[in-house]
């Protein structure tokens, strides 16, 4: 069996590139929210039904993460949970409502390449295991 040390990654964005320029990057924050990002489901995008809602005040299931406050973030995080799970195969609404946001092509092209990335190096490290 293979050991992997991630302690030298806590406290530090796992998906920021190295190679990133300020003017096409992220802020620290928004890649915190990419970070984050990878470990929300993809129910944490959707609202809850009703059903799920009563349910889960009966039994105190887990519910989804809430929405962040600030909206441009909480595009961001969207874009993040969807590329963490699906990859490149992005809906478009997501895509439109990122650069509404305030986000470049850029900066999207950035964080794809980036969580793609991130997404092999966990894949690599799963053969290992």
């Amino acid at each position: 069996m293979a050991y992997l040390n991630f302690s030298e990654l806590q406290g530090s964005p796992i998906a920021a590139p190295a190679d990133v320029r300020p003017a096409t990057g992220f802020s620290g924050l928004e890649w915190q929210v990419v970070a984050i990002a990878q470990h929300d489901r993809l129910a944490s995008l959707e609202k809850p039904s009703r059903l799920s809602m009563a349910l889960g005040m009966v039994f105190g299931g887990e519910a989804p993460n809430p929405k962040l406050a600030d909206q441009k973030l909480e595009a961001l995080r969207r874009v993040a949970v969807l590329a963490w799970h699906k990859g490149y195969a992005l809906p478009r609404h997501e895509i439109r409502a990122f650069h509404e946001a305030g986000f470049t092509p850029d900066q999207y092209e950035t964080l794809l390449a980036s969580i793609s990335r991130g997404r092999a190096a966990l894949n690599l490290g799963k053969r290992f295991q």
